[in-house]
């Protein structure tokens, strides 16, 4: 095993781990900062991979752009926090039965290799013809995402709002 295989298995095990911290946790501000964690581990694994403007995109767009977003809408909604330690019963069941199948399927499809001997051809694109194609090709949709992207933000900030207009601060 070289060092290139041994940091790959090791930022997997990263992702793996920060990513399974991210969906138990019950404090979502920690289960956003395990997910920026996954995503730069993610963002690693692709610059190891020879994706340097992927990891870049990863960490820009990923784990700055919509982390800070998912951060901003948690704050603002100011989520109670739920005196049940455990989930029920009835949301795991679905949950663990959807993961085995997962599971299932992703060791078929990693032990079959169907045209595993077949080796793909390695697409280089310097970062500003990917922007040219991309802006010019398809620009209709980055302005959808976008105007989603500020619809959410809008929303966020009227569910945030304060809607006690005729309460008092003694009143609090």
């Amino acid at each position: 095993m070289n060092l290139y295989s041994a940091l790959f298995y090791l930022l997997s095990l990263v992702i793996l781990a920060s990513t399974a911290l991210a969906i138990t946790r019950r404090n979502l501000v920690h289960a956003v900062v395990y997910l920026v964690l996954s995503f730069f581990g993610s963002a690693l694994l692709f610059y190891l991979l020879g994706a340097p403007l992927l990891a870049a995109l990863e960490v820009i767009i990923y784990a700055g752009a919509i982390m800070i977003l998912f951060l901003f809408i948690v704050m603002m909604l100011n989520v109670e926090r739920l005196e049940e330690r455990f989930f029920p019963a009835r949301q795991w069941v679905p949950a663990a039965v959807l993961g085995l199948l997962l599971a299932v399927v992703g060791l078929l499809a990693v032990s079959t290799q169907p045209g595993g001997d077949r080796l793909l051809k390695t697409a280089v694109a310097a970062p500003s013809a990917f922007g040219s194609y991309v802006f010019q090709r398809h620009w209709l949709s980055v302005e959808i995402v976008s105007l989603l992207l500020l619809i959410a933000l809008a929303g966020v900030l009227f569910l945030g709002r304060d809607n006690d207009k005729g309460v008092s601060e003694e009143d609090r």
